[in-house]
């Protein structure tokens, strides 16, 4: 095996925790400021009161969804991150110059609007806030038929099928977008920030939505509307009731449904495929990349959150949730403070590490036995690299997707890498001239290789090198052969370990591995009172949108219904 090239870096480096403008790393709370993220400075101490109507744990993107509109519904509200900067999964850092993503980085929807709207573009619009971004249409594919560049829409794709498979693949996926872009207005007849979790949901959703529903099943025809039946049931169940057969196509569709929540064809919701493929394959259909990386879209969060008084506070980790004759009253961090919360304590942390922030004699056994019992995803290998551009191609697309072999599984470790060139659109995310790469596996690199080593061991630093060659090797064929490892000026791999230990992330998990048809998602709300969850340990789950759409769901229900009509009328849903 190739060993890592050595890299200088400064003795107080941290993978993850890079140099973000104006942030001060002490614990410390950001007041509401109309200035951006950026220019925020931060203090040394927790200023203001020591209690808010609502206290969010954690700033992922659905917990910073759930703060921003509670502060718009005029509530007091605090985040806390345990993190020195915002964002969770979704956060940017920096070193040496170059602005790394650490998370998601393909996008679609953020010049969305209306009903139908991404449900972070609707958050956003409520915020008042955007997201400049650059479109494109295409990603790089490398697969065992071939290499290719394969275009979104509804009839590029089928032209690389045509090359790469033969017209009896081309035949199967125009039927099978024949038979679901239809169902598209049914899957998003029920705007998601329309949901809340009591009874008013008969005003917000049901009763204000039902003609639009009702509509889009008419147009669709009896059997479309048959087919809609099974929007909540696993998307395996439409594709083989279209009697899709052909092994690309099936391997294409597993791709898909793995890089989208985690799970193949057989354990993801139809309604999540038909929604993604609503944006990825409709006429005239976009991608998007926000120009000053995936941290451009916490920072427009967290403008807005501030924007409408609410409260972020960094390095404050959350030790316990305060429970006090069975119901939930704040949260105590790890310099002490107790933060009381008047209405309720929301949690964007995972299912299984809510479970340690709890008092023991507080969880009742059932939910604490359903929640060891929930399957999960693997977690991840990441690789970081900054280099002169001088060593890549010129026509570089920002995306790639290396598949090694169908046979194994899309789900199988060390099998499919993802590669992201974000500098191909924005530029200032790297000194000029330069170019920042992340590749990583997704979601399937198995906890137990990593657990229990010690990261300064020279064991650990073997199995970096081990487990992260197969990136390499994905870069240098995507990159070429003017590609050299010995001359990237940053290269950081990343391991499960790297995830659990920034992210807070329990065994570095991508999330629930909940499969349609088996399981459901959870709802938001606990068995202990006052106590609420987002994020993709609850419904509707894995995912960017998924993820902005819970955090809202939560927000909605703990307004009353008035103040929620009134907001889905301001931003015209």
């Amino acid at each position: 095996m190739a060993s890592l090239p050595h890299v200088p870096f400064p003795s107080n480096f941290n993978y993850g925790r890079g140099k973000s403008p104006g942030f001060v790393r002490c614990s410390s709370v950001v007041e509401p400021s109309r200035k951006p993220v950026s220019s925020t400075i931060f203090t040394n101490q927790f200023p203001g009161k020591l209690e808010a109507d609502v206290v969010v744990i954690g700033s992922g993107i659905g917990g910073l969804c759930c703060a921003g509109l509670l502060a718009k519904y005029h509530q007091d509200v605090i985040v806390l991150e345990s993190h020195d900067v915002p964002g969770g999964a979704a956060h940017s850092f920096e070193i040496k110059g170059y602005k790394f993503d650490s998370g998601p980085s393909l996008f679609s929807g953020f010049q969305s609007r209306g009903p139908q709207a991404n449900p972070l573009a609707q958050v956003l619009d409520a915020l008042g806030e955007s997201v400049p971004c650059s479109s494109y249409d295409s990603w790089m594919v490398y697969l065992p038929e071939g290499k290719f560049l394969s275009r979104i829409g509804p009839t590029e794709f089928c032209k690389d099928l045509a090359t790469y498979v033969g017209p009896e693949a081309v035949q199967e996926w125009i039927k099978l977008l024949d038979a679901i872009l239809p169902m598209s207005a049914a899957a998003m007849a029920l705007p998601p920030l329309s949901i809340r979790g009591d009874w008013g949901v008969l005003s917000t959703a049901a009763a204000r939505y039902a003609p639009s529903l009702a509509k889009s099943l008419i147009q669709m025809g009896p059997q479309g509307a048959l087919r809609a039946t099974k929007l909540l049931r696993p998307f395996s169940e439409i594709v083989d009731s279209l009697g899709i057969a052909n092994p690309f196509i099936r391997n294409w569709l597993n791709l898909l449904s793995f890089l989208l929540a985690g799970v193949k064809l057989d354990g993801i919701l139809s309604a999540e495929m038909v929604y993604m493929f609503s944006e990825w394959f409709k006429p005239g259909c976009l991608l998007e990349y926000p120009i000053h990386g995936s941290g451009a879209i916490v920072a427009a969060l967290v403008r807005g959150l501030q924007k409408f008084g609410g409260r972020l506070a960094l390095n404050s980790h959350v030790k316990r949730i305060c429970v006090e004759n069975g119901v939930t009253t704040g949260v105590e961090i790890s310099s002490g403070h107790v933060i009381r919360a008047k209405k309720a304590v929301v949690s964007n942390a995972s299912m299984w590490d809510i479970l340690t922030l709890l008092p023991s004699d507080a969880i009742p056994h059932s939910y604490k036995e359903k929640i060891k019992a929930t399957p999960q995803c693997d977690s991840f290998m990441h690789l970081h690299l900054g280099f002169d551009a001088q060593i890549a191609p010129n026509d570089l697309s920002i995306h790639h997707i290396v598949v090694n072999d169908w046979s194994t599984g899309v789900d199988s470790e060390q099998n499919v890498v993802l590669i992201s060139i974000p500098t191909v659109l924005g530029k200032d995310l790297a000194p000029s001239g330069k170019h920042v790469v992340h590749a990583y596996t997704p979601g399937t690199e198995p906890y137990s290789l990593w657990e229990g080593l010690d990261r300064r061991s020279a064991e650990y630093k073997r199995l970096k090198a081990e487990r992260s060659e197969v990136m390499w090797k994905a870069v240098e064929l995507a990159l070429g052969s003017g590609f050299s490892r010995e001359k990237c000026e940053v290269a950081l791999v990343g391991t499960p370990l790297t995830h659990q230990r920034f992210l807070r992330r329990h065994r570095g998990t991508y999330g629930p591995a909940i499969k349609a048809g088996e399981g459901a998602f959870p709802g938001h709300s606990t068995p202990i009172p006052r106590l609420f969850c987002c994020g993709d340990s609850t419904f509707p789950g894995i995912g960017v949108p998924a993820v902005a759409a819970s955090g809202a769901i939560v927000a909605n229900t703990l307004v009353p219904v008035s103040m929620h009509l009134e907001l889905l009328e301001s931003i015209g849903i």
